[in-house]
């Protein structure tokens, strides 16, 4: 009886299985190749590097040959002669291969609505025809085959593969993805001592940033902004700045202040202090914004009452420590003084030198208080 029963739990798990991958397969955008993908990953986070690669080029092809399978049912129905007839008009040809039932052709229009908007082709069956051609191409895919050099040590190898993806921006489906790749490429640049191509790496993640670049709605030019904030911090202070201003942009933080970090260690002062007058902005407002989120009645007072809760809160804490914000105090303190503003330097440092939770930066705040050294060798590697 127990047998009978466990081949009949079989049976309908396998018959689930079977329905569940006929539902996959007709819906446009859910595909194989991205299940040949997500084990990919499985396989790099656990190490298998080998084996994720071979998976990673399994995805790519999959997607190739499943592309190029449908672009030719959609050209051998374009070949029909009444077809032929109604020319470039996209509408036209849409609706008559529904009319009459060509399937196959009609599942390529289906896949390529999902994925570029329709709009887009000004009703053109040329430019649609365009856009299919390029949808063979997985950035996805490349971007992982590029992680898997990257972790095996083939930064060369790793550089090629992120570039040749970034050259299809348009075809990402997780933008992320693509800040994620920029940072992966300044830090091999990075590793690799080509400092001017890790600057341009990140530079280039910040171009989307509408406070830094001026591109917002609710913007004038960025140079009037970082204008107003850059007055703001050295005529009244850190505690003014991060009062009058918010800024919510997390993809940008990490690029300001690593850009700071850079300058400073370039003694480009000037510029350091606004990547990390930048970056401590950004932080802090991640922070205030989760305590009023917490607290709708929470006000900022000060970088003391602020350091208070980042230190009694274990999520808090942890989000400082990632993102380096003590640290972030520390080398503006240092771009400030080398940028002639020693009383706005000396604020912070001794906010930090008073602040038990900022760890390594209190001791050096303290020094720097008693003897400031803006030297470059503990800024970059």
């Amino acid at each position: 009886m127990h047998s009978a029963n466990m081949k009949k739990t079989a049976f309908l798990a396998l018959a689930l299985f079977l329905l569940a991958g006929v539902a996959f397969a007709s819906v446009p955008g859910q595909r194989g190749w991205w299940l040949t993908l997500q084990r990919g990953q499985v396989m790099f986070d656990r190490g298998d590097y080998g084996n994720a690669l071979l998976a990673f080029e399994d995805a790519r092809r999959e997607r190739m040959a499943m592309f190029d399978r449908m672009e030719r049912d959609l050209i051998d129905a374009l070949s029909l002669p009444e077809v032929r007839r109604l020319g470039d008009a996209l509408d036209w040809v849409d609706q008559a291969l529904r009319d009459w039932r060509l399937s196959e052709a009609a599942a390529a229009l289906d896949e390529l609505f999902f994925r570029v908007p329709r709009a887009s082709f000004g009703n053109s069956l040329a430019a649609a025809l365009e856009a299919f051609w390029n949808l063979r191409y997985f950035p996805e895919a490349e971007i992982w085959i590029g992680r898997t050099f990257m972790a095996s040590g083939e930064f060369g190898l790793a550089l090629a593969q992120f570039g040749s993806a970034l050259e299809r921006r348009d075809l990402f489906e997780n933008p992320v993805l693509i800040t994620e790749t920029l940072y992966d490429m300044a830090w091999i640049y990075r590793a690799r001592r080509e400092f001017q191509e890790m600057e341009r790496a990140l530079q280039s993640i910040l171009e989307e940033s509408a406070l830094w670049t001026g591109t917002g709605e609710n913007w004038q030019s960025g140079t009037f902004a970082r204008d107003a904030m850059t007055r703001t911090l050295q005529l009244d202070g850190v505690e003014r700045l991060l009062v009058l201003y918010r800024y919510d942009d997390a993809r940008g933080a990490r690029a300001h202040r690593e850009l700071g970090f850079f300058y400073l260690a370039d003694g480009r002062h000037a510029r350091a202090q606004e990547h990390l007058m930048f970056a401590l902005v950004i932080q802090s407002t991640a922070i205030i914004d989760e305590l009023i989120r917490r607290r709708f009645d929470f006000t900022f007072t000060g970088l003391p009452s602020l350091a208070a809760e980042i230190a009694r809160d274990p999520t808090l804490s942890a989000y400082a420590l990632d993102s380096e914000y003590f640290r972030v105090i520390f080398y503006l303190a240092n771009a400030l003084h080398g940028n002639g503003h020693a009383a706005r330097a000396r604020e912070l440092w001794t906010f930090l030198a008073r602040h038990g939770g900022a760890g390594e930066w209190q001791a050096r705040a303290a020094t720097q208080l008693v003897s400031p050294q803006i030297g470059a060798t503990s800024v970059m590697p």
